[in-house]
């Protein structure tokens, strides 16, 4: 992409765009929205890009970030995470509850809430914490949280799972009221413990690893979109890894249950066959599965059985991370090749075409977490919430590069496809030719 001015100003122009791969057109951008699509010559005061052989795609949107601040400064801050965010094309985040302390008050969620706006890269969302403190044992003040400024609308114990189902109906019956949703991490404690790390099977049991079971997930999806349909509210499965939860939330939805679900862009394409190394980058929970659970994951993303891909970026300090396998800390890097692998390995065979990868990123994380001026249409008077994307190339990741404090990146030296251009928020330029402008 060119530029034929690099000057401050209140319009942009964006030509030869092609718009969510329905054909090349112009954009142009003022005042936070889109002001005008097709053919247009520029305004006197607009900069100009040339944007021929981009995609334009409505602004990405993550159901699911791990920011750590406040807590954990050496590995994220909402700054660092929101710059990692914009250069992969997003422009809203959900901030994960699991810090410290923890969000499960109004004031902690406002806190956040600030953060991202004087930070303004992306409109960050705090998720709201289901129980206090997140020890699974008294619901956290979800009401306060959803109507103080933050305006939380997204609750999670994220990194625990709400293993008491009473709690859990009670947190389902109070959400309704507003119409939020409560994001379960399904782990049933007694199936995988804190100390379970790799697919249980026979790589678990060669390399003496603690196997984490697939039925230690299935059974909470299944468990949770019961009391969905008890209570008539919304549940959302978080970082769905098994063909089996497909199961479940495909039947679930066929009997009208509000069950939505995610996948992240690792479970989509690595495989437990990387732990063999005992490389703690890839140790992540769930865990990574065998290829078949790769396989449905893919299709249950491509046919709707699952509504989104979020990214479960998950910032760590070497020290966390640098440990033998067992010892290490869970989690992975998202945020910035999201889009690059989705594009590999979900649209370049066919599989989802832009409007699809735009409704999976943008369109629906956006509907789930209730965000009005998210996800929205590429068209005439909506928000200018976009990003551009080189759908061609080829990159070999580097993860020093990382806009991230951490380095615990598993596309490190990898080959994807496609790289992000610019970004931007209300018609602000956060990302212009692969930079990010804080």
């Amino acid at each position: 992409m060119s530029t034929e001015d690099t000057t401050e100003s209140s319009a942009y122009l964006i030509k030869g765009a092609d718009i969510l791969g329905r054909g090349a057109g112009d954009l142009l951008l003022a005042d936070g929205v889109i002001r005008g699509l097709g053919s247009i010559d520029a305004p006197a005061d607009a900069i100009v890009l040339d944007a021929d052989g981009l995609v334009a795609l409505p602004g990405l949107v993550d159901l699911h970030t791990h920011l750590r601040e406040p807590g954990r400064e050496d590995a994220e801050t909402v700054a660092t995470g929101s710059a990692a965010a914009a250069a992969g094309g997003f422009t809203a985040v959900l901030a994960m509850a699991n810090t410290n302390p923890v969000t499960d008050t109004a004031e902690a969620a406002e806190h956040i809430h600030d953060l991202g706006r004087r930070c303004g890269l992306v409109d960050v969302h705090p998720v709201g914490a289901v129980t206090k403190g997140l020890a699974g044992e008294e619901l956290a003040e979800l009401g306060l949280m959803h109507r103080s400024s933050a305006a939380v609308n997204v609750f999670s114990d994220d990194g625990k799972c709400v293993h008491d189902a009473r709690l859990m109906r009670r947190a389902l019956e109070y959400v309704r009221a507003f119409d939020a949703v409560i994001s379960q991490h399904s782990q049933d404690p007694r199936l995988a413990d804190g100390q379970a790390c790799c697919h249980e099977g026979e790589l678990s049991g060669r390399l003496g690893l603690p196997g984490w079971p697939v039925v230690a997930e299935e059974v909470i999806v299944a468990r949770d979109v019961m009391l969905a349909r008890h209570t008539n509210s919304r549940v959302h499965v978080a970082h769905v890894s098994t063909a089996g939860s497909v199961e479940v939330i495909r039947w679930a939805k066929a009997q009208g249950i509000k069950v939505t679900a995610e996948v992240t862009p690792h479970h989509l394409m690595l495989t437990t066959d990387l732990l063999a190394t005992y490389d703690p980058t890839f140790k992540v929970n769930p865990p990574l599965r065998p290829n078949q659970h790769v396989q449905a994951l893919r299709e249950a993303l491509a046919d709707g059985t699952i509504d989104a891909v979020a990214t479960d970026h998950a910032p760590h300090a070497r020290h966390d991370k640098e440990h033998a396998f067992g010892e290490a800390a869970f989690g992975m890097l998202g945020l910035e090749q999201a889009l690059q692998v989705v594009n590999t390995v979900m649209h370049r065979d066919g599989t989802l075409d832009w409007a699809g990868v735009a409704d999976r990123m943008s369109g629906a994380p956006a509907r789930i977490a209730g965000l009005a001026g998210q996800g929205r249409p590429l068209a005439e008077g909506e928000p200018a919430n976009l990003v551009l994307f080189d759908p061609e190339g080829q990159v070999v990741i580097d993860g020093a590069a990382s806009q991230s404090l951490s380095r615990n990146n598993p596309w490190h030296g990898r080959t994807l496809h496609g790289q992000v251009v610019a970004t931007f928020l209300r018609g602000r330029a956060t990302v212009l030719d692969g930079e990010v402008n804080s």
